[in-house]
């Protein structure tokens, strides 16, 4: 079954000047590839791996093209036009994608980023996309453990923090305290589940817990010493910034493993930086 705004693999069944044709089932008949889509020595009976999905004729099309986004995924893309019916944003094809003003939170701007999450309409059948979130997210209970790592992409900035989709499926909360680095919409990075609350929301972490943040910490501090000749210009002086940029870790993390490794007599503590011990 062909799956619209979706990959899919199919086979070739007719050469033509202008591309190629595809063998898309009972439901669709046959679906062009155009000419300047088709891998050079393709022949029938081949099958190819194509994005399926609408022309600026609303015709079914395919395109060996990568879309930065397919139907499920939420991404950050850049509107570059606003019309009647709403704004349309680069999502990586030849035909931009509608995102219709009922889909939009807030009126969005020609040149501005946005988060968005793709979908097919069910009114219309067309791949639209949406900034409202809500009816994706949380539809069935978050069964993550504690500690588990997570893909997240920053959707919103509160108060409290930063609002982030979990692993495409859930809504959950970065706080100001836990977070670290340079943080923006559209980010997308590895979080760690601290907390899952009685009501279901989920609390982020950027860092691992406890022992094995510390540990795992430890060794990519000692390899990068040894790689860079014993010494690191990066101490428990230097600034939040300075350390995240180098180690990717909060400074209080940075200094309490460093504290660790010292104690442990495998490093030198300068104020200029860090050293390897090598007295015996």
């Amino acid at each position: 079954m062909i799956r619209i705004g979706q990959y899919n693999t199919l086979e070739v069944v007719k050469l033509v000047d202008f591309g190629v044709f595809l063998d898309g089932g009972e439901d669709f008949g046959n679906i062009l590839l155009p000419k300047n889509s088709v891998p050079a020595g393709t022949e029938l009976g081949d099958k190819l791996n194509v994005f399926i999905y609408f022309d600026s004729n609303d015709e079914i099309i395919a395109t060996t093209d990568e879309p930065y986004a397919k139907v499920g995924d939420f991404a950050k893309l850049r509107v570059v036009g606003v019309t009647n019916i709403g704004a349309f944003v680069d999502w990586g094809l030849s035909k931009d994608l509608l995102i219709p003003f009922s889909e939009q939170r807030r009126r969005l701007e020609e040149g501005q980023e946005v988060v968005i999450h793709v979908y097919t309409d069910k009114a219309s059948g067309r791949i639209v996309g949406t900034t409202k979130f809500n009816r994706f997210l949380d539809k069935t209970p978050a069964t993550y453990k504690v500690g588990e790592e997570v893909k997240v992409i920053i959707a919103e900035i509160t108060d409290l923090g930063y609002k982030a989709v979990v692993n495409g499926k859930h809504w959950g909360l970065l706080f100001k305290t836990e977070s670290f680095g340079k943080l923006f919409i559209g980010k997308e990075l590895k979080a760690y589940i601290k907390e899952i609350r009685p009501d279901g929301k989920i609390n982020l972490s950027l860092q691992k817990k406890g022992k094995e943040r510390v540990d795992d910490l430890a060794d990519k501090i000692l390899t990068s010493l040894e790689r860079k000749g014993g010494f690191i210009p990066v101490s428990d002086k230097s600034s939040p910034d300075e350390i995240f940029q180098v180690f990717r870790t909060s400074k209080a993390t940075f200094k309490k493993t460093i504290g660790g490794l010292y104690k442990k007599g495998l490093i030198v503590i300068e104020r200029e930086g860090i050293r390897l011990n090598d007295n015996d």
